[in-house]
């Protein structure tokens, strides 16, 4: 991926006149709606002619004030985080936006999971002889948590990759009996593609679940989950992630529950005769 606005600003900020320096401030602080403004806007709200706007980019790399805008949606819908200097998200006065973002997200979330989706994911993460939980990067933490809480209700739930480790071995001996259960959230290592291609090609059930920029993979997967990442802050926000992994484990856990509550309270003992955890902190699992 080419160098991204903020790093070309940093590199060329203490050459920029005061006038470009004023724009270059601007876009710092706007990122998140920089693409919504039109070169003259620009000029006009940073007090600057459109002459300096033009030169501000064409000293940054760009040929257009169009090259910019889609310069800006990419490193958006890709997750590149670019912080503002406004700091909204950072302080107390941007909490309510932050709020506001959140709730947008579970909101969309749960949208996006019907009841005929949820049904499915349940039924997968049931039936499966075994489950393995992929996430790379930003998705290992996701992937990490979900494996804990599906541990807690049925037996051979596993994740990888293990840290320094390849997949193959981690792959091997699954089969249309198990389950996949992929987490692919934004900025995915390169062969991600091929991952999908080659469970479809094995007849691996995949569960996948990712943010909006996972949709090309959709038909790759037997069911499909969305959770958005969108955040005021440079940092992508995973609460809806975390909610809907909360909401999965859940339904696998009510859908067995019985089987669920015996393997609970078996943890339980394990917890108690081996002194792991300090009082009052086993299972939150009413039993």
């Amino acid at each position: 991926m080419n160098i991204h606005i903020g790093q070309r600003i940093d590199r060329h900020y203490a050459d920029l006149s005061p006038q470009e320096q004023r724009v270059a401030d601007f876009i710092l602080d706007h990122f998140d709606d920089f693409a919504v403004y039109n070169a003259a806007e620009l000029a006009r709200l940073t007090g600057v002619s459109k002459a300096t706007v033009s030169r501000l980019f064409k000293r940054l790399g760009f040929d257009s004030f169009r090259e910019v805008k889609d310069h800006a949606r990419e490193l958006r819908s890709l997750g590149v985080p670019l912080a503002s200097s406004s700091g909204e998200g950072g302080a107390p006065q941007g909490f309510v936006s932050h709020f506001e973002r959140e709730q947008n997200n579970l909101r969309r979330c749960l949208d996006h999971l019907s009841e005929s989706r949820f049904e499915a994911a349940v039924s997968l993460l049931c039936g499966a002889r075994r489950i393995l939980v992929l996430g790379f990067r930003n998705s290992y933490p996701i992937a990490l948590h979900f494996r804990q809480q599906m541990i807690q209700c049925r037996t051979d739930v596993h994740l990888a990759p293990q840290p320094g480790q390849s997949l193959g071995e981690e792959l091997a001996g699954l089969g249309s009996g198990d389950l996949v259960v992929l987490f692919g959230f934004r900025r995915r290592l390169k062969g991600f593609s091929r991952l999908l291609d080659t469970l479809a090609h094995r007849q691996v059930p995949v569960l996948l679940v990712g943010d909006a920029t996972m949709r090309r993979h959709a038909e790759q997967a037997n069911v499909w989950l969305e959770a958005p990442l969108d955040s005021v802050s440079a940092f992508d926000s995973y609460a809806a992630a975390m909610s809907l992994v909360c909401v999965l484990a859940n339904g696998a856990l009510h859908r067995q529950l019985r089987l669920g509550r015996m393997r609970i309270a078996e943890i339980g003992d394990y917890y108690e005769q081996l002194d792991e955890l300090e009082e009052g902190a086993g299972s939150s699992v009413h039993q």
